[in-house]
């Protein structure tokens, strides 16, 4: 045996594939048969209206219901989410941040008529609210009673379900909405910092230390995947930091970096998807090549992502990627392949630097919760310089902005490669969930909803009451209300200020433009940006809005989570010449046909709408049926092709040549 070689071959991450859609039993016959094609843990994806605490059959659920994922409204629901998979034998990872408490509550209340050993069960629920606000929108309450929550799923996993990790400090998404490796590192050790604080108070000290071994993160690895490995060996190296000499953190045991990974979704492309294949193999060795920084569980996209949402058989594909580096690859035989390397460690130690003084930075601010706001304007800054770069063609994106000519995919045949969700699913779902109220114990629900609430009103931990509360009956929505209803609701900050930035340089034509049509408008060129629906992935929306405002448009946009009727009141307020609709979560049809209908009721039927959004080139031409003036998926990268489009759609005497 060499001195490079271990004396025991080491045991492979958890092989996940992040799945969910339709209804509870369409995804667990989803399941079992990942399992039985070698998956070795769950990660399941709820829909919009579940992540955001709603019915199915409310109205902002419309269209969303099974979209994104599975939805689960009650413990039915997660019972048939679950059946035949015995769960004290499970690890689940739940991709749910908002009303996390009341998921796991639903899944222990489930693996108890399981006869489950409650104790035994292991899992991760992601609860972290913060980079909610900043990226990816599924908040409900306010930052401090949602930290609470958090905090109140931690305190309640240590003690009961000792097993569990109560938290995935989750920087993906920071990743995705554009964060460089320093702000991933930086803002992902804040609110890990954030939630330690909060829990401290709470547990005696000898519990507490445990506790920090029981934080997870959850993080994303890029196409730089050097890059990738070195940043992932720095949060090794900061986590261990932060515990030793913020929190007296002696056990080196409690002090282990536990991450589990989904690689980028953000670069792969529309265009020749075929390559993304190869981008996500490429990305998974950044988090399994070093085995100081290896991952805990590793989750891969699938190659046709960009395009809808994967079949089956895109999904195993991707499992097949892990199964064959972790049990054919010699990989696992090795110790760290990276130890004494004078460039890694070179790049670690700078991005260790650049995470530090952002850390202090963000300390200097009252921490994570009250550095918010600049938080998220960093990240539409970096997202917008991400951007530009790729618009310059300073960074090279195969098959998007160099050697764009290829053959067609024959991979994309027949069913167009993407697997489109059957409309009639939500009428079912609302039907089930009809069913579910009529034959339940009203007067036991409503006993269970005055016990929360009080709960919840009270400052005590939400837990024990929302287990009790999924055992009546109860559903996400009713929960979800009663938390509303003590907290509040919270718009988080949407990075773009009115105020133009100083990446204007090449914008003079478009500048030049927009001055003119604005004279012949008789005013400034008005773009109203919106949201409609629950889609919180608000990185294109915000991108738009930046650039429009930076060409010298009068731009509004509000942010996430809008119904039609407030798009087309804004419209009518600010007499809007444009409007922009941003959809990723495949209910385009629905939201843009209601949003037009009533732009025709309110006299708005010649105002130009466009679109933009993960949408098939069918669902594009019935878009355009509707009256929809330009539809725009991932492939339209370039942001000035748009903008001039839109000075065009807004220019009188474009319109009086039509």
């Amino acid at each position: 045996m060499t001195q490079t070689e271990t004396p025991q071959k080491d045991r492979p991450w958890l092989i996940r594939t992040y799945a969910g859609h339709s209804t509870a039993k369409a995804s667990n016959a989803l399941y079992r048969s990942n399992l039985a094609r070698g998956q070795t843990g769950l990660s399941v994806a709820f829909d919009l209206p579940t992540q955001t605490g709603y019915d199915s059959d409310h109205v902002l659920a419309r269209g969303e219901v099974g979209k994104v994922g599975v939805p689960v409204c009650h413990l039915g629901d997660m019972r048939t989410l679950f059946d035949e998979i015995p769960l004290e034998q499970m690890n689940t990872s739940m991709t749910i941040n908002a009303t996390a408490p009341w998921l796991l509550s639903l899944y222990i209340a489930a693996a108890e008529e399981q006869g489950a050993d409650i104790s035994k069960l292991q899992g991760t629920v992601q609860n972290d609210l913060i980079k909610e606000y900043l990226s990816r929108g599924t908040y409900i309450c306010p930052p401090a009673p949602s930290l609470r929550m958090i905090g109140d799923v931690a305190e309640y996993c240590y003690k009961h379900v000792p097993k569990w990790n109560p938290m995935n400090v989750c920087s993906y998404h920071l990743q995705e909405a554009g964060a460089t490796p320093e702000q991933e590192l930086a803002f992902a050790l804040a609110t890990a910092v954030a939630v330690l604080d909060e829990l401290k108070p709470r547990v005696p000290e000898e519990d507490f230390l445990a506790l920090c071994g029981r934080i997870s993160f959850f993080v994303n690895a890029g196409i730089r995947f050097v890059t990738e490995m070195c940043k992932m060996r720095a949060f090794v190296d900061l986590w261990d930091e932060i515990l030793t000499e913020r929190y007296g953190v002696e056990n080196p045991k409690f002090r282990r970096f536990r991450y589990g990974v989904q690689v980028n979704s953000l670069g792969l492309t529309e265009q020749q998807p075929e390559n993304n294949v190869y981008r996500i193999l490429i990305e998974m060795l950044a988090v399994t090549l070093s085995k100081k920084a290896r991952a805990r569980a590793v989750q891969l996209p699938a190659w046709n992502e960009a395009l809808g949402l994967p079949r089956p058989w895109d999904q195993q594909w991707s499992m097949r990627m892990q199964q064959i580096l972790a049990y054919e690859t010699d990989l696992l035989e090795f110790d760290d392949l990276f130890d004494g390397n004078p460039a890694v460690d070179a790049k670690v130690e700078a991005l260790k630097d650049g995470a530090r003084h952002e850390l202090a930075n963000l300390d200097s601010m009252g921490g994570a919760i009250g550095a918010i706001d600049y938080m998220k304007g960093r990240l539409v800054d970096s997202n917008a310089e991400r951007l530009g770069r790729i618009e310059r063609n300073e960074t090279v994106v195969v098959g998007v902005n160099k050697w764009t000519e290829g053959e067609a995919s024959p991979l994309m045949t027949g069913d167009g490669g993407i697997m489109v969700v059957d409309p009639a699913v939500e009428a079912e779902q609302i039907e089930r969930l009809t069913v579910w109220k009529a034959e339940r114990d009203s007067a036991a629900v409503d006993e269970a909803l005055r016990a929360l609430r009080d709960a919840a009103a009270k400052g005590e931990n939400v837990m024990p009451a929302s287990i009790k509360a999924a055992r009546a009956g109860v559903t996400t929505g009713e929960w979800a209300a009663q938390m509303r209803a003590v907290h509040g609701e919270y718009r988080g900050p949407t990075g773009v200020s009115a105020s133009p930035s100083n990446k204007t340089e090449g914008l003079d034509d478009l500048r030049d433009a927009v001055d003119m049509v604005s004279d012949r408008l008789g005013r400034r060129l008005s773009f109203l940006i919106g949201k409609p629906g629950l889609d919180g992935h608000s990185n294109g929306a915000e991108q738009i809005a930046f650039r429009a405002r930076d060409c010298g448009m009068d731009i509004r946009y509000e942010g996430i989570r809008l119904t039609p009727e407030e798009i087309v009141n804004a419209a009518l307020e600010d007499k809007s010449h444009v409007v922009g609709l941003s959809i990723l979560s495949g209910s385009h049809i629905p939201l843009v046909e209601e949003l037009m209908q009533r732009m025709r009721d309110a006299g708005l039927g010649d105002v130009p709408v466009v679109v933009g959004g993960i949408i098939p080139e069918e669902d594009a031409r019935r878009l355009r049926e509707m009256g929809v003036a330009r539809v725009y998926t991932p492939k339209d990268f370039e942001l000035n092709t748009i903008m001039r489009d839109v000075v065009t759609l807004a220019d009188p005497q474009a319109v009086a040549a039509e």
